[in-house]
């Protein structure tokens, strides 16, 4: 099953993502399927002009996202591999959905894209294990991990540099039936392609990754785990296209723009 939340000008709304030929239509829902089973209205809207997909969730409360959580993405930083999660977090502000703008701020010059799994938390989550963890997971949705790389380095902490407004763009929709031991994770930027992992590669794979956040902290409905990037992470700059693809999931694309003051 796959959860959309679009506008057609309108408040947002919930629909299933169903697919005939090759026409994509949505079948709106009555309610958020977070809280409530998702039963379809009966009305169906083809996927297209007026037809506005967004963030197919903003999280309750939290973004948590894991750090250096491929190897070749280590080496590739110069950095050690860590011997647990490295946890930080991302405030849902951050957030924006498929064609968003990635707005630059003017404080950064050297912003970079990353392409990772994201996890959709289903219900409140505190102190799983990771066999359990499954059990609280909605779906899956890809992710954008766009980080003020400059900001990174200077700033001792990563909020700043994580944590600008438009540095989370998630989409198109969640997918529930995903299995996210081994599926690819890929970027391009302007049809080039530049990253090209798979989740099998991760240090840490997703139910300890659940696992250990809810160690840390209560997981909300709707709060996200980003779980990582693969090696090929690089610049964007105004004007650039960043598409970021998770095999099975679908693509997320944003436009990157510097706005004059």
């Amino acid at each position: 099953m796959r959860i959309a939340r679009f506008t057609t000008g309108d408040d947002p709304r919930f629909a299933l993502v169903q697919q005939e030929g090759d026409t994509t239509y949505l079948a709106v829902l009555g309610g958020d399927p977070l809280y409530m089973p998702a039963m379809p209205t009966g009305e169906r809207i083809e996927l297209g002009d007026g037809v506005r997909l967004l963030s197919p969730v903003i999280p309750r409360s939290k973004v948590v996202a894991v750090g250096r959580n491929y190897m070749d993405h280590v080496r590739e930083m110069g950095s050690e591999a860590p011997t647990s999660p490295m946890l930080f977090l991302k405030p849902n502000t951050a957030v924006v959905g498929p064609d968003d703008p990635i707005v630059l701020p003017d404080w950064t010059q050297e912003v970079s894209y990353e392409a990772e799994l994201a996890v959709v938390i289903s219900k409140v989550c505190k102190d799983v294990t990771p066999e359990n963890a499954k059990n609280y997971v909605l779906g899956y949705t890809v992710a954008n991990d766009v980080t003020a790389r400059d900001a990174q380095r200077t700033d001792g902490q990563w909020g700043r540099a994580k944590g600008f407004d438009s540095s989370c763009p998630l989409g198109p929709w969640i997918d529930t039936d995903l299995d996210p031991e081994d599926v690819a994770v890929r970027s391009r930027v302007n049809g080039e392609p530049r990253q090209d992992g798979r989740t099998a590669e991760m240090i840490f794979d997703v139910p300890f990754i659940v696992s250990f956040v809810s160690e840390a902290m209560t997981l909300l409905p709707g709060d996200v785990i980003l779980t990582g990037t693969p090696a090929g992470v690089g610049r964007v700059d105004h004007g650039d296209r960043v598409e970021c693809e998770v095999e099975g999931i679908g693509v997320l694309a944003n436009p990157v723009v510097r706005r004059s003051v």
